[in-house]
């Protein structure tokens, strides 16, 4: 059965591609609510297909399962059934005291596909963490891309390896113990290859970002453009056993609806969680720091699992590199990250001096557990939205990952972090349009002008350019290197400490305090029985807390006067 929803079309057919490039189109039939159905003898599995309104050129399904020639090509019929899971007894795993494991499918490992991912989840069941996020993966232009610009959102793209290649990835980290969330995009579409508006109104009128035109959620005929979506995410979480979606930019998805789509969302999702009998994730990436997305539904939020919460970030980032541009311009103080380590949120209706107006709102630290925030030292934005795609060096790394990976939140890293990767995470891009390649860089540009990075035009390389592409590859010889070789210690340290001590994972923000020093650039944590001490300044400081040393950065001295601690270094002690 073929079906597709085109609500203003007066004809609709589906054209069936045939051996040596024939086609053949079949009437379709309409039926209720803009649907057209049409059975077509001999077509099932890896039947190629496309359909045409109103006698117009034929287009993939907005609903396909595949594109096995890319987003321009055809579409084929896949049928999920025939896949031989090897998951049965997998039961899901829950976000609260869980590390995530952020990964780009075609630069983590030299080969770029899902079965080569597979090849490395020892690595990370060594290292410890329980979820794998992937970025992006249904199809974008040409081979290599972010997955922000990604089309025909049901597909899988087939340089990763496409479906089966990807439920062969989910399949094998079920089996090692590790959860899968996967990165999807409901805000906007890509440039190229996004044939959904001669379908119908998936479209808003007048919205946009600057991503491009805001999909219709709440304008005429939206009940099945929010199908549409919301359909796609259940069919990850059933057909592709995903345990969680992280969602990209909530904040620009334009609806004015009584009952918002985040909301029907994470009803629907919760839903098929009890069906399917293991817990599904839902985690929003937000600019809002609105504690409403995690609010449960019934205390009048939209009832989402977790947000990305970026304060977290910058205060980190700009504590132990010492950066102040753009959005860093009110982080960096020892106030600013003992404020995010027990509030989670920095801008909490206060001034935000990058945005010049007030931001967001309090989070109830007695209500809200810490573990609803995932937060991280650095991830694909914070990296590859810098020109070099540089990331953070190993002393900096060491003390971001210690203050994150003691805290109440969800610490998320991002691939070859622990290890202190030395290959840059650039923007990267494969438009075969030769308007959009032209222009990429310069569109690029724009979209970081007041950011501080004066120098973008003449420090980012071309997105074009496959060599920035292959650039932005792990090199899996650096984790068994010196230097390398100690920050994934330190890592797997921290993160088996975490799991050892109980009041490290402790969700409970009203739990949480700190004392600090501005002209010391100090700070401890206090977490239940323990004490967290960090020296981010360049001197030897003595803090006032002491004990015996858990796990330190470096060689610490504890008296009964306090513990000394070198530059840039960082301790875990228990007083008792």
């Amino acid at each position: 059965m073929f079906e597709v929803w085109a609500p203003t079309a007066d004809r609709v057919e589906v054209e069936i591609h045939i051996d040596a490039g024939k086609t053949e189109r079949h009437a379709m039939t309409r039926g209720r609510d803009g649907w057209w159905t049409a059975q077509v003898a001999g077509a099932g599995h890896d039947t190629d297909y496309a359909f045409s309104v109103d006698g117009g050129e034929a287009f993939p399904d907005p609903r396909t399962r595949r594109q096995p020639s890319g987003v321009f090509g055809p579409s084929r019929l896949y049928d999920h059934d025939r896949f031989p899971w090897n998951d049965r007894g997998w039961r899901g795993r829950a976000l609260p005291g869980s590390v995530i494991y952020e990964v780009h499918v075609g630069t983590f490992t030299p080969e770029g596909t899902f079965d080569a991912a597979a090849g490395r989840i020892g690595h990370l069941v060594d290292l410890g963490v329980d979820f794998v996020e992937l970025m992006p993966v249904p199809p974008v232009p040409g081979r290599h891309n972010w997955g922000y610009d990604g089309v025909d959102l049901y597909a899988v793209h087939e340089e990763y390896g496409g479906p089966d290649g990807l439920k062969r990835f989910v399949d094998a980290c079920h089996r090692a113990g590790l959860g899968v969330l996967l990165d999807v995009v409901y805000n906007h579409l890509g440039p190229s290859g996004n044939f959904l508006a001669p379908f119908g109104p998936y479209f808003h009128e007048s919205a946009s970002s600057f991503w491009g035109q805001a999909v219709n959620l709440d304008g005429r005929h939206s009940d099945e453009v929010r199908r549409y979506f919301i359909g796609n995410a259940v069919q990850w979480l059933r057909d592709y056993h995903i345990d969680g979606l992280r969602l990209d930019a909530v904040h620009a998805l334009h609806d004015n609806r009584a009952v918002h789509f985040l909301e029907e969302l994470a009803t629907e999702v919760d839903a098929l969680s009890t069906a399917l009998g293991r817990p599904l994730t839902l985690i929003a990436e937000a600019d809002m720091n609105d504690p409403r997305l995690v609010t449960p539904r019934d205390a009048g939020g939209y009832g989402l699992a977790a947000a990305w919460n970026d304060d977290v970030h910058h205060a980190l980032h700009a504590a132990v590199s010492g950066e102040r541009h753009g959005y860093y311009g009110d982080f960096g103080s020892m106030g600013a990250l003992a404020k995010v380590l027990t509030h989670a949120y920095f801008h909490d209706g206060t001034y935000s001096s990058f945005r010049g107006r007030g931001h967001g709102r309090p989070v109830d630290r007695l209500r809200v557990p810490g573990h609803r925030f995932v937060c991280c030292v650095q991830n694909h934005d914070q990296i590859g939205n810098r020109a070099a795609g540089d990331r953070l060096p190993a002393d900096a790394l060491k003390l971001g990952a210690g203050l994150l990976l003691t805290s109440p939140f969800t610490p998320m890293l991002f691939m070859g972090e622990e290890w202190g990767a030395s290959t840059p995470f650039l923007f990267f891009t494969d438009h075969v349009e030769p308007h959009l390649a032209q222009d990429e860089g310069e569109r690029r540009e724009r979209e970081f002008v007041g950011f501080g990075y004066d120098d973008w035009g003449a420090t980012a390389p071309d997105p074009q350019d496959e060599a920035t592409f292959h650039r932005s590859k792990l090199d899996w010889t650096e984790p068994a290197e010196p230097g390398h070789r100690e920050v994934l210690a330190w890592y797997c340290d921290l993160i088996a400490l975490r799991k050892a001590q109980p009041a490290l994972a402790d969700p409970r923000l009203d739990r949480v305090s700190a004392e600090f020093s501005e002209e010391g650039r100090w700070i401890v944590v206090h977490r239940g029985p323990l004490r967290v001490a960090a020296n981010l300044g360049e001197a030897p400081v003595t803090v006032p807390v002491t004990g015996r040393v858990l796990l330190a950065s470096d060689a610490v001295t504890a008296t009964s006067e306090g513990t000394t601690l070198p530059p840039r270094s960082l301790a875990v002690l228990d007083p008792s």
